[in-house]
């Protein structure tokens, strides 16, 4: 028996409207539910990010998260040019427990293998440290504040 169509598919982002729903989830999640100044949330490196989305069936936006590489990267990694840095993953209310937010991880970690790069950093917060420990990452040094919330930095070898 086909269990039919799955309830949502993760891909890269692409054109305008896609980076527009990624933008809006960024905004319900972090702006809205925890928050973080509007200004802060976007900032620069969204230009030159790769950006992945979780679409439903229906085509609305479910959840997004963005992979830092090159010199973007460097400031968040330690200065190593062969490690991205995944950020900006957010899932929205409705979709949590779908594993939306495991999904949009695996595929930036594969848009991180097109790019060459051997392993991914991430600062979590704290609280979905257990999250990223059962995708793999290990978390290392002090616990620190981004935006009046506290945060861990993760990695994971590629």
């Amino acid at each position: 028996m086909n269990p039919g169509p799955a309830p949502y598919s993760t891909r890269r982002a692409l054109g305008e409207s896609d980076l527009a729903a990624c933008f809006q989830v960024r905004k319900d999640v972090f702006v809205g539910e925890q928050q973080v100044p509007e200004e802060i949330e976007y900032d620069a490196h969204d230009a030159s990010a790769v950006h992945v989305i979780a679409v439903a069936s229906d085509g609305s936006a479910l959840g997004t998260g963005r992979l830092l590489h090159g010199e973007a990267a460097v400031d968040r990694n330690g200065g190593d040019r062969a490690v991205g840095s995944l950020g900006r993953l957010a899932v929205t209310r409705a979709a949590r427990g779908l594993g939306v937010g495991a999904a949009l991880v695996r595929t930036i970690e594969e848009e991180a293998r097109t790019l060459g790069l051997a392993a991914v950093d991430l600062h979590a917060q704290t609280h979905a440290l257990g999250f990223y420990e059962r995708l793999g990452y290990t978390a290392y040094g002090p616990e620190f504040p981004d935006a009046g919330i506290p945060h861990r930095a993760m990695r994971r070898a590629l």
